[in-house]
């Protein structure tokens, strides 16, 4: 087989790779065909590897390289969590800059002369690199390794990011005018240049999501998901490999979309969440003045066993408790019990896009039981019973209500304007957002305190007898 024929063989098999990316994708919308969508295009990307290694001088060596490394992903894949799956995502995105940045070095040293694929390799090299050491920050942080408090590191971050923009236009001018012969003097030598926007790259990252509160998380995520995607497309233009271009821009796309609509969900734009930082995201309010009214489970079996209808509000607490299976049951039993109830699902609960549609997809909660708060939020003083489950901010009245709120303007699950709120909690403590919650001292709201599993599991013992 001629070199010819080995490069067509490779492209088509690359376009057909694609054809599956693409197809994988738009089934991932939905929860039925969500996991056949991830084979179908878990098999594009082993299509397009496969042909990839066709001319690669020691294919031996690349495999083992693969095999190793798919252990090793499969391993934490298995033994991970699901309330860590933010954590690992965000790991994911840090690994795949990183392949980016390593890949794009390389290849670079390899060139006899500057030219435009200097160029796109060293945008390459800075996309990758920031996105490798932010996701590293935003996985300490959702780790709760790097706690979301002004200190004055943060407040200086922005001025140290201006810094490395600047060196970034700097260097990205020196190479475009080499490209085109002409030889400018103010970065005399290139080594040491190239050298110093290596580490320019790595602690832009550093310094661009530090500042961002632990609220915005889930917003950064999508951020980093979407520069992985551009860092692998335009690595794909240094190597001419169409499977990589195409997929890079895939991501690349899908994950600025869905940053874009996790922002509006906020109600905040994208300058806001990343260059103004704690002092809109992670600001802590005073005490709020009022009484709470705990109810035992007894207690909350009684009003749920005479609601018609019930709403069942998911966040993080749910996750931690790893109570969706349970919830599930409770949902069943209420359905039997001739009540309607529905799931109230807000784009950023949790600490991912995602995250709470994932958690009840694994316990069968049907898909058209999952509603968004424009859908609920204008008939929510119908519903008889909102049972929210370890979220917070989202269903935080301060947003709608209080105007010196860090969160108000972001829209929320009205849950305050219905007619009774059991709220499960381990404790009185804020959300991941750093806002105390006026929730808990309205005077429809009960607290029901403890592990969200055991609680609910009690209920529905309390129905089941």
């Amino acid at each position: 087989m001629n070199m010819f024929s080995i490069g067509s063989f490779q492209e088509v098999a690359y376009i057909f790779s694609a054809i599956l990316f693409i197809y994988g994708l738009k089934m991932l919308s939905r929860e039925d065909s969500a996991p056949a969508g991830n084979l179908v295009s878990s098999i594009g990307m082993l299509l397009a590897v496969i042909v990839s290694l066709i001319e690669v001088v020691n294919p031996i060596l690349v495999l083992s390289a693969m095999l190793i490394g798919g252990l090793i992903g499969s391993l934490f894949a298995i033994r991970v969590k699901m309330t860590s799956i933010p954590e690992m995502v965000a790991l994911f995105n840090g690994f795949g800059g990183l392949s980016s940045y390593l890949l794009a070095w390389s290849e670079l040293q390899s060139l006899n002369s500057v030219n435009i694929i200097t160029l796109i390799g060293a945008s390459t090299i800075f996309i990758g690199g920031l996105t490798f050491s932010g996701s590293l920050i935003a996985f300490f942080k959702l780790s709760e390794y790097l706690k979301s408090t002004p200190s004055f590191l943060n407040s200086l971050s922005k001025y140290l990011l201006v810094i490395c923009l600047v060196y970034l236009g700097l260097f990205s001018s020196y190479i475009l005018l080499q490209s085109f012969g002409i030889s400018p003097s103010f970065l005399p030598n290139f080594e040491l240049s190239f050298f110093i926007f290596l580490v320019v790259s790595v602690f832009a990252g550093l310094v661009f999501v530090l500042p961002i509160g632990g609220g915005d998380m889930p917003v950064v995520i999508s951020l980093l998901n979407s520069l992985s995607g551009i860092a692998a497309a335009l690595a794909g233009i240094v190597l001419s490999n169409t499977a990589l271009i195409v997929a890079g821009c895939l991501v690349g796309a899908s994950g600025l979309v869905l940053t874009l609509i996790m922002a509006k969900s906020m109600n905040r734009d994208l300058y806001n969440i990343f260059f103004v930082g704690y002092k809109s995201s992670s600001s802590s309010q005073g005490e709020v003045d009022g009484e709470i009214r705990p109810i035992s489970s007894e207690d909350a079996y009684l009003i749920l066993e005479s609601a018609s209808s019930v709403l069942v509000v998911p966040g993080y607490g749910m996750a931690v408790a790893q109570a969706q299976h349970v919830v599930k049951e409770l949902g069943d039993l209420l359905q039997e019990n001739s009540c309607e109830v529905s799931f109230g699902i807000h784009p950023v609960a949790g600490r991912m896009p995602g995250h709470m549609n994932v958690l009840l997809a694994e316990a069968n909660v049907s898909y058209d039981d999952l509603f968004e708060p424009k859908d609920l939020n204008p008939k929510m003083s119908t519903i008889d019973v909102v049972l929210v489950i370890g979220a917070n901010d989202v269903v935080n009245p301060s947003a709608t209500e209080e105007p010196g709120s860090p969160i108000y303007g972001m829209p929320i699950l009205e849950v305050h304007k219905s007619k009774t709120v059991i709220v499960l909690k381990r404790s009185m403590s804020s959300g991941f957002a750093g806002v105390q919650n006026p929730l808990f001292f309205k005077e429809n709201s009960r607290m029901l305190f403890g592990d969200a599993k055991e609680t609910i599991s009690k209920l529905v013992s309390e129905f089941k007898d």
